[in-house]
């Protein structure tokens, strides 16, 4: 090969990831598990950048660490096609659209729509929003419950936010308890987690604070965002539940990651400065793990106690969904037609995933 070959296959390479992952950032409505099939169709059977074995252990690889699973596919797969710069590159053609409209969202939201518009908006689209998270967490029900000591993590967890504990120190707890389950007496696991961060009111060094912890402690499905945004945001009075439900709807109808949700709540905070850094606090360490992805794997398969904490924390996470599910139902319903939607957007959910 020529050396100008040589020199130009690696940008050729960038360029190819480039396209890819902002293209489905444009495209990509429906959730991680959405997007992740269509990286398959594209990066396997159309392109064969990797085989179908390699795809499936990048799959599982993503869902051992924490962060959205779907952007860390992107990164891991750009990293396969063209070293570190790729990662780099296809996170970033990934989240960039996805900001892009979202940021347009919330700017007519904010700035151009009337209460009563905004009202009549989510009078339709909270309760599908509902149904949709309502769908996500049954799929999830044979991660989060699979043995008899999975329900007693499940159990524990719900417990624990009941009567009020933190949800980051619920998640530590029924982590050691699962590793205590599956493994004690004969193990111990040491765990780390970011302390919560003592927040009261909103500057843009806090908003970057508490999303990036946010983004560094989230595990499992995208819809346990929902857990972190109603503690760490709602909890301290920067915004209401009902524009916390209206971010969730953004997030999941507009392409891209549903994570993308900071970037709506970082907007009504502190405009496009506060959208900017939201979304850079949420997916920074995501690029951190996608560039440790093939470490976690080998240390998850030497270490059982590892393992065994990161089912718990799994276990803890979908259980704490299901009880913030239970508290925004209560902002959706608020008459009979919201009840009717969701109704029939279940319906279809559930008619299209028998369909699959």
């Amino acid at each position: 090969m020529p050396p100008e070959t040589q020199f130009r296959a690696p940008q050729r390479r960038l360029l190819e990831v480039a396209r890819l992952f902002a293209w489905l950032g444009v495209i990509g409505i429906g959730g991680p598990a959405a997007h992740i099939a269509m990286m398959r169709r594209r990066v396997v059977t159309n392109r064969s950048w990797v085989s179908e074995d390699e795809f499936a252990q990048m799959v599982g690889a993503c869902a051992l660490v924490p962060g959205p699973n779907s952007t860390e596919m992107a990164m891991a797969i750009g990293a396969r096609r063209a070293g570190w710069r790729g990662l780099v590159i296809g996170g970033v053609s990934f989240i960039v659209p996805a900001f892009v409209i979202v940021c347009a969202v919330v700017w007519m939201y904010e700035d151009v729509l009337t209460s009563s518009t905004i009202a009549d908006i989510r009078r339709w689209v909270v309760p599908v929003v509902v149904a949709i998270v309502l769908h996500a967490l049954w799929s999830l029900r044979t991660t989060a419950v699979r043995d008899k000591r999975d329900v007693i993590v499940v159990v524990l967890a719900l417990t624990g936010a009941v009567v009020g504990i933190p949800e980051l120190l619920v998640l530590l707890i029924v982590g050691v308890a699962s590793v205590l389950l599956r493994l004690a007496p004969r193990s111990l696991g040491v765990v780390m987690a970011l302390p919560a961060v003592a927040l009261v009111s909103p500057s843009l060094v806090k908003i970057f604070l508490v999303f990036l912890q946010i983004g560094s402690v989230i595990y499992g499905s995208g819809y346990v965002l929902l857990v972190f945004l109603d503690s760490e945001v709602v909890g301290r009075g920067w915004i209401t539940e009902q524009v916390l439900l209206d971010a969730i709807s953004v997030g999941q109808f507009t392409p891209g990651p549903v994570f993308t949700t900071a970037t709506f709540i970082g907007w009504h905070l502190d405009g496009f400065a506060g959208a900017a850094v939201a979304t850079l606090g949420i997916f920074a360490p995501s690029f951190v793990f996608a560039a440790l992805i093939g470490r976690v794997v080998v240390w998850s398969q030497q270490h059982r106690a590892f393992g065994a904490f990161l089912r718990g924390v799994s276990s803890g996470s979908i259980a704490l969904m299901a009880l913030v599910l239970w508290r925004l139902a209560n902002e959706a319903f608020t008459d009979w037609l919201a009840a009717v939607t969701f109704g029939v957007a279940l319906v279809v959910l559930l008619w299209r995933s028998i369909r699959r």
